[in-house]
């Protein structure tokens, strides 16, 4: 099968080889979301209607238009008229949304939270579509109740878990493709205006009864999910394997993903070869940065909390970290080369994603080489799919000794 991001993308593709398991489950993470061997009750045309819908928010024509022909491919006209009219109207820009800890609520962007109902999309649809839009533009909106709108418009749990990866995936996707085209010298596209959709008040739910953090720090957190992982006891054999690290059977998240065990399988491989392949290419301590501005960027306490203590663990650099946590993801982190992968995680973290040629060329003054930036656009794409999982499946809590 043809490799989707390649075939996208218009810069140095050959670049992705010196990551060859990203680069491989990044397709099997396609497969295994986009045209899965068996869909399930997510349909098929389900899942290429929420691909088209992400791609045309995300201001990337090949793409957008991509996902339109496979929609177009196998859907009656009129789903695709809805899925465009959709796209037209929910344009925005992110991240954007209020953060729930209490000492970070001064650095919430309050924004518009959308319904699609009357666009002709069905029930499902319409909800599936909601949280894409969530998930796309302000996934720190999320809370206990965006679960509760899927929930009531029929979703299952295990279908809960393929919607939301879909969604992050893609969010990781197309931000692989900016960065390459960014590298070709590419200029990214350039929207206006807000949603033209009406308001949407998401569904009550009950909330967690538990000690939740005040706001990002650079240690371990908990996480709480708010839809039901299965059972350490129940899992089967390819679930376990799935997870790829044993100790990960313990872990609710995981166990929560593996409701999807080909993508929890393929998401792993690809985590993992970004983040600790270190045949050249970015320093650990420099890709932990990344994905801790990532975070920040995304209102990700868990993400962003963890990431900066590994950040602070390679770099032995406790005073930037912690100016960094404090202060937030645009203060100075003390040198040219931080400071310029802080300014282009920033770019490739909005949506649509504003990281172009200029931004190649500070990390290029900076002394990063092609393989350095590559993995720097890796690193940010992966924790755009990585936050938006944690972030709409449930929320950090603060171990017992923190409390």
């Amino acid at each position: 099968m043809t490799d989707i991001i390649n075939s996208l993308a218009s810069g140095p593709t050959q670049l992705r080889d010196l990551r060859p398991d990203a680069k491989a489950n990044a397709q099997k993470s396609f497969e295994a979301l986009l045209e899965p061997a068996s869909p399930g009750g997510f349909t098929q045309t389900e899942r290429y209607a929420v691909a088209a819908y992400v791609a045309g928010l995300h201001a990337q024509p090949r793409a957008a238009e991509f996902y339109s022909d496979l929609l177009g491919d196998d859907a009656a006209p009129t789903l695709v008229d809805a899925v465009t009219e959709a796209i037209r109207a929910g344009q925005a820009h992110g991240p954007y949304g209020q953060f729930r800890e209490p000492d970070l609520r001064e650095r919430s962007e309050p924004g518009p939270q959308v319904s699609h109902a009357g666009l002709g999309l069905g029930e499902r649809l319409t909800a599936a579509f909601d949280v894409a839009h969530l998930l796309v533009f302000h996934p720190r909106d999320s809370r206990p109740g965006v679960i509760r709108h899927l929930e009531l418009a029929g979703w299952t749990a295990d279908e809960i878990v393929s919607l939301t990866q879909l969604i992050s995936f893609l969010c990781f996707q197309l931000r692989v493709i900016q960065g390459l085209d960014a590298l070709a010298g590419a200029t990214p596209s350039k929207t206006q205006g807000t949603p033209t959709l009406p308001e949407l008040a998401w569904p009550d739910a009950p909330e967690p009864d538990i000690a939740r953090p005040r706001a990002f720090v650079n240690h371990a957190l908990g996480w709480k999910p708010w839809v039901e992982p299965v059972e350490k006891s129940e899992l089967t054999e390819a679930q376990v394997n799935a997870m790829i690290q044993p100790r990960r059977v313990d872990m609710p998240y995981f166990r929560l993903l593996a409701r999807d065990p080909d993508a929890l399988r393929a998401r792993t491989l690809t985590d993992l070869d970004i983040f600790y392949n270190t045949d050249g290419g970015l320093g650990r301590a420099e890709r932990e940065l990344a994905a801790t501005v990532t975070s920040m960027a995304n209102g990700c306490v868990y993400c962003a909390s963890v990431h900066a203590g590994r950040a602070e663990e390679e770099s032995g650099r406790s005073e930037d970290i912690t100016r960094l946590i404090d202060a937030g993801q645009h203060s100075d982190l003390g040198s040219e080369q931080w400071n310029a992968l802080r300014d282009v995680a920033l770019q490739l973290t909005a949506t649509p994603p504003r990281m172009g040629g200029e931004d190649v060329d500070k990390l290029s003054s900076a002394g990063l080489d092609a393989a350095s930036v590559i993995d720097a656009v890796n690193c940010v794409a992966f924790f755009s799919w990585a936050n938006r999982l944690m972030l709409v499946l449930g929320e950090p809590e603060l171990p017992r000794r923190f409390q």
